[in-house]
């Protein structure tokens, strides 16, 4: 009975560790916040938290999927391709997303707005 109780403790321990963090390879806003903060090594909003640029908060909600995706790949206008930096990006390896993962967690974190 001894032995029992001693590992019921022991069970616990990964329950807890698992029961409140993000699993590899799943989007996240925390890592779509990271991206946004980070990419180019000064962040996105330093060119669009500043006008004429388009506010990425606001162009989440008018442009679709596809359309985001392809700006980050292949760059507009003025916007150099980002796909790349995203992926490079510490937190993208860490949480190993996908590009298409990565993409989700940089979404979910501009839908969410500021």
């Amino acid at each position: 009975m001894k032995a029992k109780v001693q590992l019921l403790p022991i069970l616990l321990v990964p329950f807890y560790f698992t029961s409140f963090q993000t699993y590899a390879g799943e989007p996240s806003m925390e890592v779509g916040e990271k991206i946004y903060t980070r990419a180019f090594g000064r962040g996105c909003g330093t060119c669009h938290d500043v006008q004429p640029n388009p506010n990425l908060f606001e162009s989440v909600n008018k442009i679709g999927r596809e359309e985001f995706v392809k700006v980050l790949t292949d760059g507009r206008n003025a916007m150099p391709k980002a796909m790349d930096q995203i992926m490079s990006l510490g937190p993208v390896k860490t949480a190993g997303l996908s590009q298409e993962q990565a993409v989700e967690s940089l979404l979910m974190y501009l839908r969410k707005g500021k």
